[in-house]
This record gives structure tokens, sequence and C-alpha cells, in this order.
């Protein structure tokens, strides 16, 4: 019913918009619409399997993402020109340090050490690694055009590396090496013990996915104002917004993967948690970039000071941590106090 429900707010909207009981009950829907496409997303995904499942919940959540930075371009023009790098760039540091931290944590503290495939997880972020580096730390160093930016052609050039560099990791997880994704021991969570579900209920979850994310879409686009202005309010930089929105949005994949290392499925974890981040880049970057040449809009891309510091060290503690393929508490304290510098430093730049 939520699905539907969110749409009814969502038709509503032009009434409820006008005051904060209006726009407290519009939030809530949004979060509502959200929880119901991952839940939808993951039918799906115990339909079709691992890692075939996994990939489900990260393009539901991807589209959700995508739908919310386009929105925020189109309103808000030059002013929303970073937008899209705060997003990818805060999606990446609360997934790798955050998640990640959450997940390497929760899971060492039940069952003291866990391991997961070597394969797999290197592969991943090395695609990572790559993506970041093209999209969001190259355009810092061009010359051609200033201030972070790319030019037209080198725009295109990103965008068609990133979809690219994703598809062939999609290639390689769930075709060619399918093996380095699943997990080391064949342990199977609760999940795994549920009853598949039927065609009819599968095709019945695409439906309402399709039906959460026009939810989302619409609701998002009615609150990018009211995020805003909220932001502005409190003082904050403009930055913020992109850590509000990548929060909104990881939040139920959170869940899942604390809940899968929590059961001893840190593969899984790991699984969600790249798969995610690569998403994140690989079809957000084409999208914006076709966004912005589309509707002669201006996008900064660049990463810089801080925030650069912040993503090297992300990405060499990362490397770190995934080249033994066993995990304790420690790799998580230090995941989760990156994040928190990453937050704080944010907050207070």
């Amino acid at each position: 019913m939520v699905p539907l429900l969110a749409v009814g707010m969502l038709a509503a909207a032009s009434w409820l918009s006008s005051g904060p009981i209006g726009i407290a009950g519009l939030a809530v829907a949004l979060m509502a619409a959200v929880m119901a496409a991952v839940h939808h997303a993951e039918l799906v995904a115990h339909k079709v399997g691992e890692p075939l499942g996994t990939l489900v919940l990260a393009l539901a959540v991807t589209v959700i993402e995508v739908a919310l930075i386009v929105t925020m371009m189109l309103a808000g023009g030059a002013q929303a020109a970073a937008v899209p790098r705060d997003t990818v760039l805060a999606a990446i540091m609360i997934i790798c340090t955050g998640v990640v931290g959450l997940c390497l944590l929760v899971g060492g503290w039940r069952h003291r050490e866990q391991t997961f495939r070597v394969e797999g997880a290197s592969a991943g972020i090395s695609v990572l690694i790559a993506l970041a580096t093209l999209s969001l730390v190259l355009p810092t160093f061009t010359t051609t055009t200033r201030g972070g930016t790319y030019s037209t052609a080198q725009l295109a050039f990103a965008g068609v590396a990133s979809l690219v560099l994703w598809l062939v990791f999609v290639f390689v997880q769930t075709v060619r090496h399918r093996g380095y994704f699943l997990p080391v021991d064949g342990l199977h969570d609760e999940n795994d013990h549920a009853t598949v579900p039927s065609a009819v209920q599968a095709w019945t979850a695409v439906g309402l996915l399709l039906v959460s994310l026009v939810a989302v879409i619409g609701l998002a686009k009615v609150l990018s104002p009211t995020i805003e202005s909220w932001v502005a309010s409190v003082g904050a930089p403009k930055s913020v917004i992109g850590i509000v929105i990548a929060m909104l949005v990881l939040l139920p994949e959170t869940v899942a993967a604390i809940r899968a290392a929590h059961v001893d499925r840190l593969q899984t974890s790991l699984n969600l948690a790249i798969g995610s981040a690569l998403a994140s880049i690989g079809l957000t970057i084409p999208v914006v970039a076709a966004v912005s040449v589309w509707f002669d809009l201006p996008l900064q891309l660049g990463v810089e000071g801080k925030d650069l510091v912040l993503l090297m060290l992300t990405f060499a503690n990362t490397t770190l941590t995934l080249v033994l393929g066993r995990t304790t508490v420690m790799q998580g304290a230090v995941h989760l106090v990156i994040f928190a510098a990453f937050l704080f430093m944010s907050l207070v730049p």
C-alpha cells in the first residue's frame, strides 16, 4: 500500500507543501517510498539470487539518487552546479567509511573475525578508484576549463568511460567471474530460508518498485527547495545538501548491509556497499553529464582541498582493509573515525 499512498501524497503535494505539517507529511511519504522501493527490490533480488540480488538493490538505490540529483540540478540551475559532485563524493565517503565501517564493527564484535573473497572486493575497489579519479579528481587538474570543470568533450569522455567501466564490472560480477562475489564458506542468512517469491509476486514487486520510484522522484522535486532552504537557514555549507541526499538514499541499503554482516555474511555486505558506490558513479556521472550538456547547465565535478585528502585517505585505507580477506573490529573503527572526520569537516570546513 505504501507506494500507492506515496503517489496519493504526491498528487496532493500542491496543497500539502504550503505548511510545515504538510512538508513533514511529504518528507515521511518520501522516506516510506524509499523504504518501499528497497523492499520490493529485495523481493526481486531474492527471486533472482546472488550476486544479481545485490545488483538489483544497488540499481534501485542509484535510480533514486540520480532522480534526486537531476531534480535539484533542474530546479537550482547554476546554483546547483556542485550538487552532483557533492552527492557522489558523499555517497563514496558514506559507503566506504560509514557503511563498511559499521558492517566491520558489528560483524567483528559478534563473530570476532570475518572473511570474504579478495578477488571480488579488490576488483570492485580498483574500478571505484578509477571511476572516482576520472570523475572527481581529474577535473581539478585539467587546463582546458577552470574551476574543477570539464569541457564538453572531456565531460562526454568521462561519462562514457564511467559507463563502460561499470558495465564491465557488472559483466564480471554476474557472468564471467560470478564465483568471486559469492560467500567464501557458503553460509546462508535467514533470507535464504524464506520462501522464494513466485513469478507473479516477483512481477508485482517490479511494478510496485516502479511506482515507488515515480513517487520518490516526484516527492524529491517538491521537497528539494525545502532541503536547500533548511541547509541555508542553519548556516551549513552547500556541500551538506549532497550529504543529506546521499544519507537519505543510502539509509535502507545501510540497514540491509549491517543486517548481513550481523549474521556473518560480510561478502553480501561488501557486494552491497561496493556495488552501490560503483553504480553511484558509473550511472550518475553519465546521466548528469547528459543533463548538463542537453540543458546547458554548469557542472562542477572536481574536488580539492580537504575533500581530496579525505578521498585519498579513504581509498588507501579501504585498499588495506580488503587486501587480506579477513577483518576485525579494528578495521571497522578506523573506517568510522574517517567517516566522523568527513562529517565534522563538512560542517566545520
